[in-house]
């Protein structure tokens, strides 16, 4: 016997957004005309690099989190992540008064283990080449009697996540293009549901590093296609299947992919902070940097671009974009 797997819906996100209204930031959208001039389209940027924690993931993991029954929530939550998920689901275990084990990869950024235990929450290391991350923290989180919130494979995660879209289309109106960096989905299937729920005519596009193209792969077999752990700068996107949940948002909503380089992804690092003076993190480049060197294709008019956070180190920023 087959289950259809939860799925999301424009409500759903709007729910979101009015559960997180005064929470969460109403990060800003940025111009450039020296960018609309560069890529020939009228851009739009949705910074969630000035969101809470730095990135956008504060909007699903509160929206999880604070969902959760007061019995459960005084147990504590568990969430497994390379530094962003950790960092949203600690700030808003200690929002919400309770606490938060999170299982993040040794090699993890030190920038963002650094910020997730100055939130307040246990940090338990595995090694993401030999380990499976979510095998420990579900171990994990049963033998304590946590809650786990997974980074993207949950309906309120997604619906979170999409509030960033929402909130661009309300401001900036309508769109022709919507450019979403793709790690496990959540985002870009909570962005889409947003979108296409407002504006079905928007094009949603995704962008991979070129190494982790997993959804792209997937999306072109029709089914969950599993790669080798991928190594990019872009580590917020480096894994090796796309989410069972989001999968099957995005196989219905996702209108492409669009693969970038690291190289690329330097390039637009180095044009974000040179020309739009902000800073922004390997994985949250990608979509620009998709529109800076052509990987997205032709453009329309106007375009949306979710820059999807901006945690990293000063070194680690100097050693990625130091160079010519």
């Amino acid at each position: 016997m087959t289950t259809t797997p939860p799925t999301i819906t424009l409500d759903d996100v709007r729910d979101a957004a009015a559960r997180l209204k005064g929470v969460a930031h109403r990060t800003p959208v940025l111009r450039s005309r020296t960018l609309d001039a560069l890529v020939g389209a009228e851009v739009l940027l949705k910074c969630e690099n000035f969101q809470r924690v730095g990135a956008f993931k504060f909007r699903g993991a509160y929206n999880a989190a604070s969902r959760l029954a007061p019995e459960q929530l005084a147990r504590g939550i568990a969430a497994y992540s390379s530094g962003n998920h950790a960092q949203a689901v600690a700030l808003a275990a200690r929002e919400l008064g309770t606490t938060a084990v999170i299982v993040m990869p040794e090699d993890a950024p030190g920038s963002k283990r650094a910020a997730t235990e100055g939130y307040g929450a246990e940090i338990v290391t595995y090694d993401r080449y030999t380990e499976d991350r979510v095998a420990v923290a579900e171990a994990l989180a049963a033998d304590r009697g946590l809650a786990l919130i997974p980074p993207y494979e949950h309906p309120h995660v997604m619906a979170g996540q999409g509030t960033a879209a929402l909130e661009l289309l309300e401001e900036a109106g309508e769109l022709d293009a919507l450019l979403v960096p793709v790690g496990g989905g959540g985002l870009i299937a909570g962005s889409a549901t947003a979108v296409k729920g407002l504006r079905p005519g928007t094009r949603i596009v995704g962008v991979e590093p070129e190494a982790g193209d997993d959804t792209k792969r997937s999306l072109e077999a029709g089914r969950r296609v599993e790669i080798p752990v991928p190594r990019t700068i872009a580590d917020g996107q480096a894994l090796h299947t796309p989410g069972e949940l989001t999968f099957s948002v995005n196989r219905r909503l996702v209108d492409d992919i669009a693969l970038v380089c690291d190289d690329e992804i330097r390039a637009a690092m180095r044009f974000a902070f040179e020309r739009l003076k902000i800073v922004v993190e390997p994985s949250g480049a990608t979509p620009l940097a998709a529109l800076l060197s052509g990987r997205a294709g032709a453009l329309p008019r106007r375009v949306g671009v979710i820059v999807s956070g901006g945690n990293i180190d000063t070194g680690r920023f100097a050693e990625l974009c130091g160079g010519v």
